[in-house]
This record gives C-alpha cells, structure tokens and sequence, in this order.
C-alpha cells in the first residue's frame, strides 16, 4: 500500500458553499494559485453546472493552475458529466468527480430510485466520464449510512467502469471514528478490485470529528484526504486541511505517511481564506489560531522558555507563522514593497504594483506601523476586487448624537459610471452611512450580519469590516478594510451590494 497521502482541497467547492463564504472569480483563481503553492494535489474548483458563474470559474482555475490535478464536480447525470468536463478539458491533469447517493434514506426520500437504478446509473455515469477525461473519481453520497454490502456492489461497478478514485463521504457527519476506520477497511478487503482504485474519504464536522474520522480512515488505508482550509463549508464544515496534515506530520512516528504539502504554506492560505471572506481565524482555532502557540499559565510559560517541546508540538514557523514585523513604512521603496509581495505569494503586474505602493503610502500616513497584513489587506482592497457598479468617491459623517441633532452621513458615489451625492440621518453614524448608500442606490437590502475586526494590533490598527446583506432572496457578504472604520463600514456595505448585483446579473444569464 502507498506510503502517500493524496490531499483534495474542496474550498473552493464544499467550503464556498459555508454561509457568508461567496467569492467571486478573482478572489477563486487566487486562492487557487495559493492552493497550489501550498501543494495540494487536487482542487476541486467549483460544481460547473451549478450556475454560469460556476463554470466559468472552473474554466478559469483549470487554465490557470499548472502544478496539480484541477477536478469538478458533477451529478451522475449525462449533461452534468460533459458540463464538467467542458469546464477542466484546459487544465494541465484534469479530473472528472461524480457522485450519486447510495443511502437508503436518500434513495427513497431524494432520488426516488431502487438499488439496481442506481447502480446502473454509476455505471453509465462513470464509464461517459472515462470516456472524456483520464482521471475519474466517484462518490457514493452518504456512504457511512449506507448499507455495507450495497456499497461494495456500487463501488465494484464504479471501478469496473473506469473509476480510478473511490470516495467514501461522511455527507452528514454522522460516523464515528472506529465505524468509519473499519468500514474503510471493509471495503478495501471486500471489493474484488480494490487495488485498482486509490480510496478517498471525505468527512463533515456535524458532531465535531471530521478530522478524527478522517485521520481513522487514513490508518485504515485511504490514501486520499478531502479537506479545506480552516474547516470551512456546508453546515459545521469539513475536515479542516491544516488539522490533518499537521496531524500527519507532528506524529508521523505513528503514521508512517507523507503529503506534498508545505506545510509553512498553512498559515498565509488560512489568512489568506481569511481576508478574502472575510471571516477572522478564532483565537482557538487549533493549528493557526491567534492563541495555539500563546501561553499565558506560569508554569508553561516556565516550561516553554526552558525548552519549547514541554508544551508545544510543533513551531510557529513550521505552519509559516512568523511575527509581523514593520514591512512598510513613509519613506520606504517600490522594490521594498515588491520584495514584500513576493515573500507573501503575490505577483502583480507592474501598473498594479504602483497601484498598492500609492495605497500603501497613504495608509502609512495615516498608522505608525504597516504589517504583512496590512499589505495583504491592501491588495485585496485594491486589486483583487469584482467590477464596480457601485463606487465611493467621498464620504463625510458627524457622528455627534444629542437630543437636539442625529448622526448624518453624506456620500458622492458613482452608480454605473454617472455620479450621485447624497445626505441623510441615522440612529448612529453606520446607519446614516448605510441609509446615505441606500438611497444613492435605490436599494434597500435587508442587514443580516455586521462585524468589525482589527486587522493587527494597536489603536491605529485597520479596521477589517463583514457585512451580509439580504435583498430579494439573494444573499451576499461584502468585506472590507481601512484605518477608518466608518470608511471600511462604507465600502464593506458598497462590496456587498456590488456582490448582489453580480448574483442577480448571473440569476438573468441562467434563466435566459
């Protein structure tokens, strides 16, 4: 058996699909190329038929990427296969991933389907992709409800069909640990050839142990990991990529096992998911949190500083977690900024370079420190942002609230390319800024989630605002940041806005 764990990164498909996670095609083709410096070996980059925007995602990441395997995702169904194979026939090694439920809760309740309807299906469904694409990979959805034996039939008519990747997906998260380890193993041992598939385990973290269920079907003979970064996706999320690998690496004494992950990649793809979402690390988040490699208590503060292994397991600087020294400052260079980018996995074009190193500049007026985060913040704002129906140009609030006056807000915006201004009233200084933007857009979207968290340390600290607005039955969530938090709340609410426009443009498209 391989000594090789295979690491399928799912962000960009299970993890988008997390509550507040949208992002758009920019944003996917970056975190992809970051995926790739981290050293993934497959990325699954979105569910073509799902939507326009979907596909065109995929296409984009599959053009993009050239060091590793770019997959999508399809149902087991004719159009859905050739969908999927439109969207990654570019890529340098593409993969077709296509799965059907074999549950019989699913099987009655969802596809209303018999067991032998289903395991033609598998066949059809397989041996079409085979038929287009070299790397095949099949899901049994819900498999660790399913019925053992129905699920070595399945899996034998997947391989004998052309499947060279067999996934076992806890979808709801209902597997424990020693059931899944010995269900893993029971299929290895009972499907005629096993050997002639590399099997693949994807785990959701409803009752807490997508990891643990993970890592027990690895040592039962998976070789194939389905992760994301930081855990995120649909419901409490997925096996997070940073708690496997580091779990793999801190005891491969116990493992015996080897990945092509960087791991000193983890830390700057978690931030980078991070800010690019818009949703902070929690401090206890293990591996990458703010807190897992803080000691507060005496006695392990007394420990560490007399030899680091008494309480830590592995380093900072093995997940690539360094301290944020000043990086940029009032009078520093474009080649001290470009450096800068480079060492934090950035290439920019040269007129996008000028374009940071201005904003860069001004936010160093305005703070006494600049940070890695700071920067990267910046590059975000700056460059890595969808087109703009809706643009700030300027912005004025009074924030004074009395019995005689309310806060006002007074705005200029472009809204498609022609200029407005604005002024109005709110119970705060945010909400007359957001009833300022509203009404400039003649929109008036439903607030459904609004925070602010600081960028770095410091009173002079960037404030990084997420807010996720409601309009119609769409949803979308706008990011943003800027040493005022008044300015970040505008363009956060502006971001998210220009994401429902977006949406409702791609609606029309679809429906067309």
């Amino acid at each position: 058996m391989s000594d090789k764990v295979f690491i399928f990164d799912t962000t960009l498909r299970d993890g988008e699909q997390s509550p507040g996670a949208t992002m758009n095609l920019q944003e996917k083709v970056r975190l992809a190329r970051q995926l790739e410096k981290l050293g993934v070996d497959i990325i699954e980059a979105g569910f073509p038929a799902a939507s326009q925007g979907d596909f065109e995602a995929v296409q984009n990441i599959a053009r993009a990427v050239k060091n590793c395997q770019v997959a999508g995702l399809a149902r087991a169904v004719q159009r859905d296969i050739q969908t999927a194979w439109d969207a990654v026939k570019e890529a340098e090694d593409p993969r077709i991933h296509t799965f059907i439920a074999t549950s019989d809760i699913h099987l009655e309740y969802k596809l209303r389907k018999t067991r032998e309807q289903v395991l033609e299906m598998t066949k059809e469904a397989v041996s079409f992709a085979s038929s287009l694409c070299p790397t095949v990979e099949f899901s049994a959805e819900d498999a660790s409800r399913s019925d053992w034996d129905f699920l070595v039939q399945v899996v034998d008519v997947a391989i004998k069909a052309g499947a060279k990747v067999i996934n076992i997906p806890d979808t709801v998260g209902y597997a424990q640990p020693q059931e899944f380890g010995r269900l893993i193993k029971y299929l290895l041992e009972k499907v005629p050839d096993s050997d002639k598939a590399i099997f693949s385990v994807h785990c959701h973290n409803d009752l807490g142990l997508a990891v643990a269920n993970t890592l027990a079907a690895i040592e039962a003979g998976a070789r194939q990991a389905e992760v994301t970064i930081s855990g995120i996706g649909e419901r409490a999320g997925n096996a997070a990529l940073e708690e496997v690998i580091m779990a793999l690496c801190v005891r491969k004494d116990y493992y015996n096992l080897d990945t092509n992950i960087v791991t000193e990649q983890i830390f700057p793809s978690c931030r980078l998911l991070s800010m690019i979402i818009g949703q902070p690390i929690p401090p206890y988040k293990p591996i990458v949190g703010a807190n897992a490699f803080a000691h507060e208590s005496g006695i392990h503060q007394d420990g560490v500083l007399k030899h680091r292994q008494t309480y830590e397991i592995m380093t900072p600087e093995s997940i690539g977690k360094t301290s944020s020294d000043l990086v940029i400052g009032k009078h520093s260079g474009r080649h001290a900024l470009k450096q800068k980018l480079d060492e934090l996995g950035y290439t920019l074009e040269e007129e996008q370079i000028n374009q940071v190193f201005a904003a860069v500049k001004r936010l160093a007026d305005k703070k006494k420190q600049v940070y890695d985060e700071d920067v990267e913040a910046v590059v975000l704002e700056e460059i890595f942002r969808i087109p703009d129906k809706y643009e700030l140009i300027y912005l004025y609030c009074t924030a004074i609230s009395d019995d005689k006056a309310s806060p006002s807000a007074a705005l200029k915006m472009k809204v498609d390319g022609e200029e407005k201004q604005e002024a109005t009233f709110g119970v705060g200084p945010i909400d007359a800024v957001f009833n300022t933007i509203c009404r400039l857009t003649e929109r008036n979207p439903k607030l459904l989630r609004y925070s602010v968290n600081a960028i770095t340390g410091g009173t002079d600290a960037q404030g990084e605002v997420t807010v996720r607005l409601e309009e119609n039955g769409v949803t979308a969530v706008g990011r943003a940041a800027d040493a005022d938090i008044i300015v970040a709340s505008a363009k956060a609410y502006i971001n998210a806005l220009n994401r429902l426009a977006k949406k409702e443009r791609e609606k029309r498209v679809n429906v067309e």
